[in-house]
């Protein structure tokens, strides 16, 4: 789940991991990128920006409890090869295909 703790610790997560040759799915893709296996979650960029559409439409006067409820509505996989690669793991190429990024 997100969480502060989980996303400032993200480093020593995905290390110990890969120390015990766990693969790991994540949410954030900042997992990804200091080696963690896959991750799959909504477009955090996406959802900065609808944030500030809702922060403008509040200083507006529109009342918080009458703005709809979002969710989000762009998701991204981004896959580690060589974190795949490390923990003797192939990754069909049909699954590269559709991720948003791999690292290789």
């Amino acid at each position: 789940m997100p969480d502060i703790f989980t996303e400032s610790h993200r480093a020593e997560i995905a290390a110990l991991a890969a120390r015990y040759g766990m693969p790991t799915v994540n949410w954030s893709r900042s997992f990804t990128e200091v080696g963690g296996l896959l991750s799959y979650g909504s477009y955090v960029v996406e959802e900065y920006r609808r944030v500030a559409v809702y922060a403008d439409r509040i200083l507006k006067g529109a009342k918080p409890s009458e703005l709809p409820v979002q969710a989000a509505i762009k998701f991204e996989l981004v896959i580690n090869l060589k974190t795949a690669k490390a923990l003797g793991l192939d990754v069909p190429s049909l699954m590269q295909q559709r991720a948003d990024e791999v690292i290789e």
